[in-house]
């Protein structure tokens, strides 16, 4: 089935907190400068159509500190033990850090 997203998304390994909706960390699935994918283990309080804060930690390889994305829930997935969000971002208050980020893996995934 062909991805038929406005923006590439491409796989991501970084560390994901979501303050209030989730205790621990989450990995980030993939990202596109339009939205993202969100994998955790334990069950999370994320509701569709709902806004949150999503506090990203690029892998170590990156070398791109931390940043923080505004987003909008748009689905969830849950079996119970884990589950999958997706998000569409809506404001990045650190756009630069956000951008080198995408940019990083764009460049990441045209080497592979």
């Amino acid at each position: 089935m062909p991805d038929s997203r406005r923006s590439p998304r491409y796989r991501a390994m970084a560390r994901v907190q979501i303050p209030g909706a989730l205790e621990g960390e989450c990995l980030l699935n993939n990202i596109s400068i339009t939205g993202c994918c969100v994998e955790c283990n334990g069950v999370a309080d994320v509701q569709p159509n709902a806004r949150y804060q999503l506090k990203i930690k690029p892998e170590g390889v990156s070398h791109i500190g931390s940043f923080e994305l505004e987003v909008e829930c748009k689905w969830v997935r849950s079996d119970g033990y884990a589950a999958e969000m997706g998000f569409v971002i809506t404001a990045s208050p650190k756009g630069k850090k956000f951008q080198r980020y995408v940019d990083y893996l764009a460049y990441r995934h045209s080497r592979s």
